[in-house]
């Protein structure tokens, strides 16, 4: 039942004296009385009570108002938590699918592995922070980047993300695959894989052993944040040169100084050693020459020598998470699409 703000306004009427006669009705036992009630006199602060009484008034008038909107918006906010929901299982499917043809795909292949990686890496790294250009673009599909000397080895890897795409596309509800994401999903698809070959190999060669224990002990939790940034977006254009490395080639200090640029240290450098060049075991060696990175190599390859790998797992995977997210403003919307509405009019009742 509407109830109007204004009945819930104090009386304003004041204060006076009443007088009161009770006369005995006929037959009554009870003597006459004359009663006369007074009040004692009451200064009144008139400005006071008039602002009292506005604040009141507009108190009530805000929570009427206040109310009223939320009970008119209950509606547009149930449908647009239910559009958000639909968006969300739309985007995890899509994901669901993806992961499932690069896991064939890189096991049908895995001497990919290493060039994948690095494709990732190369891609991200030329992230600028001083005019934000760069980062995880797919800027390395282009012919005048991946032909420069610091991709060099990689074109495979290219052609293995191209020959994806078009298997991904041909699924796809909400339009094709960027560049960007896929590269870099590609090496989230390659470094799970050589965890769980790590775990089978520690568990004897048994897969089944190997499968459980990577899911019961490993890092597989650990990607969230990494899979939540889905939705990067391609550049139209190839990324200035000079701005990645030749890993083969580069001093450890170059390599510090690149990744110092980036907000990154020694401890990421070290984590990231599978990333930079073809050859793990040569990368390392020649990290671990430098007093500020070798304690770090040192944790990784004792890490990599326990069962479950924890610490060495979860270390690369915060920091690939946060390389392949450089500069990239993520489109939390990508790929989804509208839900085919039902023709009430042809169902038969």
């Amino acid at each position: 039942m509407a109830v109007s703000f204004l009945s819930t306004v104090p009386s304003l009427l004041p204060l006076v004296p009443v007088p009161l006669n009770i006369a005995a009705t006929s037959g009554s036992r009870y003597p006459t009385v004359s009663v006369t009630i007074r009040c004692n006199k009451i200064e009144v602060d008139t400005a006071n009570e008039v602002r009292f009484h506005r604040r009141d008034i507009l108190k009530c008038v805000g929570a009427t108002i206040g109310m009223e909107l939320i009970r008119s918006s209950g509606t547009f906010v149930e449908v647009a938590e239910a559009a958000d929901l639909i968006q969300r299982r739309q985007r995890s499917e899509f994901l669901s699918s993806i992961k499932d043809t690069l896991y064939q795909a890189i096991k049908a292949n895995r001497d990919i592995i290493p060039s994948l990686l690095t494709l990732a890496l190369n891609d991200a790294i030329t992230y600028d922070k001083a005019s934000k250009s760069g980062g995880p673009n797919g800027s390395i599909r282009f012919s005048s980047e991946i032909s420069r000397p610091e991709n060099k080895g990689l074109t495979a890897a290219l052609n293995f993300i191209e020959e994806a795409k078009k298997e991904i596309d041909s699924y796809s509800k909400g339009g094709p695959i960027s560049y960007a994401d896929l590269i870099q999903l590609a090496a989230q698809s390659a470094t799970k894989q050589t965890f769980l070959a790590a775990a089978i190999r520690k568990c004897g060669g048994n897969e089944e052993k190997g499968n459980l224990l990577y899911t019961a002990y490993g890092s597989n939790g650990q990607w969230g944040l990494f899979e939540r940034n889905f939705g990067r977006s391609d550049t139209q254009e190839p990324d200035p040169e000079g701005r990645v490395p030749q890993w083969d080639k580069a001093s450890v200090q170059e390599l510090k100084d690149k990744f110092s640029a980036l907000g990154l240290g020694p401890r990421q450098l070290a984590v990231l050693s599978a990333f930079l060049g073809p050859d793990q075991i040569a990368t390392e060696t020649l990290l671990g020459a430098d007093p500020e990175v070798f304690p770090w190599v040192q944790k990784y390859q004792r890490s990599r020598e326990t069962v479950s790998e924890t610490d060495y797992e979860v270390d690369l995977i915060t920091t690939f998470t946060k390389l392949s997210s450089l500069g990239q403003q993520i489109n939390y919307e990508a790929y989804t699409y509208p839900v085919k509405k039902v023709d009430f009019s042809k169902l038969k009742l």
